[in-house]
Order: C-alpha cells, then sequence, then structure tokens
C-alpha cells in the first residue's frame, strides 16, 4: 500500500448536536478518540482540520497537529482541500478523509480505503456494506450505492436503489445494493478538481457531494470491509451508543 494521510475535518457548530467535537466520551473529547483511530492506522501524518480555537486546543493538548482553515467551508471535503494547498502537497499525494464524528472507525478500514487507490484507475475510494434489511433499503437516513462488475460507482442516493418493480423480488435488491460509509481516499490532484468544480443537479437533489465526482466522470471504487464501522455521532443517543462500542472495545 503506498503512504497516505489522514485528514480529520471537524467543526464546531454542528446544528443537531452543538460542539460535536469536544463532547465527552469515556473521559475525552470526541475528536481524541478519532485521532487515536487514526494513528492506530498505517497513516504517515494525522491532520485536524478546523477554524474553531476550542478544537484546535484541546487537538494539540493532545499531541496531534492541526491545520486552521477559514470558515467558509460548505464540507469537509472542501476544507480538506484547503488543507493541501496550504501544505502544500502534490497532486499524487494519498489522502483519507475521516470525518469528525466517527469515534469508532476502525484502523484496518482506514487503511483499506487508502489501499483501494493503489489501482490508478480508481480516482476516489470509499467503503459499503451489505443492508441489514430492508428497512435499511428504504430507510432515506442509510445512503445507498449501486455499484458495478468492478465495484466502481454506478450512483448513490437516499431513495431505494434500485428501484424493485416486482415486490416478490424485493429481497434481491438487499443485494443489489449497498449501505454506503462516509470515508473517502482521494488524490490530492482529485481533490483539487472535485472542489474547483460546480456542484452538480444531482448532488443539489440528493445533497450527496460523491454524485458531483460522479457527474464529472470520476471512478469511485467502493470497497467491502470486513467488520462494519461502529456509530457515527449525530445525536446524544448516538454519543451513547459510541461510548458503549468504545468502552466493550477495551474490554
Amino acid at each position: 500500500m503506498n503512504s497516505y494521510v489522514v485528514v480529520i475535518p471537524a467543526r464546531y457548530a454542528s446544528e443537531r448536536l452543538p460542539g460535536k467535537p469536544l463532547l465527552d466520551i469515556l473521559g475525552k473529547p470526541m475528536i481524541a478518540h478519532v485521532c487515536d483511530r487514526a494513528r492506530e492506522s498505517s497513516a504517515v501524518e494525522v491532520v485536524v482540520a478546523t477554524d474553531d480555537e476550542r478544537i484546535a486546543d484541546a487537538c494539540e493538548d493532545y499531541g496531534v497537529a492541526v491545520c486552521m482553515t477559514g470558515n467558509q467551508h460548505r464540507s469537509g471535503t472542501e476544507r480538506i482541500a484547503e488543507v493541501a494547498d496550504i501544505m502544500d502537497w502534490s497532486d499524487d499525494k494519498v489522502v483519507v478523509n475521516l470525518q469528525g464524528d466517527e469515534p469508532t472507525m476502525p484502523a484496518s478500514l482506514i487503511d483499506q480505503c487508502a489501499g483501494l487507490l493503489d489501482d490508478a484507475e480508481a480516482d476516489l475510494a470509499t467503503l459499503a456494506s451489505p443492508l441489514l434489511g430492508l428497512d435499511d433499503y428504504r430507510n432515506p437516513n442509510v445512503v445507498k450505492v449501486v455499484v458495478d462488475d468492478s465495484d466502481n460507482a454506478l450512483y448513490f442516493s437516499r431513495a431505494p436503489i434500485p428501484h424493485v418493480r416486482n415486490r416478490a423480488l424485493e429481497d434481491l435488491a438487499l443485494t443489489a445494493a449497498l449501505h454506503h460509509h462516509g470515508i473517502y481516499g482521494y488524490r490530492c490532484g482529485v481533490l483539487r478538481r472535485f472542489v474547483a468544480a460546480d456542484r452538480s443537479a444531482l448532488e443539489m437533489l440528493e445533497q450527496l457531494e460523491q454524485l458531483r465526482a460522479l457527474s464529472l466522470g470520476m471512478t469511485i471504487r467502493v470497497g467491502r470491509p470486513d467488520r462494519r464501522p461502529g456509530t457515527g455521532v449525530d445525536t446524544q443517543e448516538d454519543l451513547a451508543v459510541a461510548a458503549d462500542e468504545l468502552a466493550a472495545a477495551d474490554e
């Protein structure tokens, strides 16, 4: 596997859970747990990207490198692109975007995502697991992806895809679609091209930025992890579940 870096975008102003990166999980701020997962991986460098001094102070106290960015970014991807420019990273450098609310992401999956870019034909990399049931298939909060025979993404959607015309075949949808996980790998050149492009109509309709990459003709390689990522934190309830998962992992 080629060398790679992890960048963790973190912002304070979460609408559903304000101050999310600094919320306590088992005596440490959540962002510290995310950094632990990144430092357990094979990444040669881990950087937190933020525009908030409180987050920066917490990370520096924890011994993690911080890159201060602007506050105008609409997504973590845009924030990471600014880091790549500040750091003057070359276009062929591989970056994994590990979101700041994924304290239970296994390090092996971070490595797997980066390793998918060893294939020069892949522009971006991400991970997806089998759907757990028809409830996931129908749930708009579960992002689905369908792939071709080379495991390249054909489309992502919050809607049930592929559409099932014959209800007798509905169970087949559970093998035709996968549950997408929000971790990405890209080379910096691809990242720069992506953020320079206008948002696509598909992206605006679904509110899924990876559809911009597909609209640009980029190849997104989808890996299937051998274990599911833990709980991402969007709500207070998620925070409690993540704490239980981390505690169980330490036993």
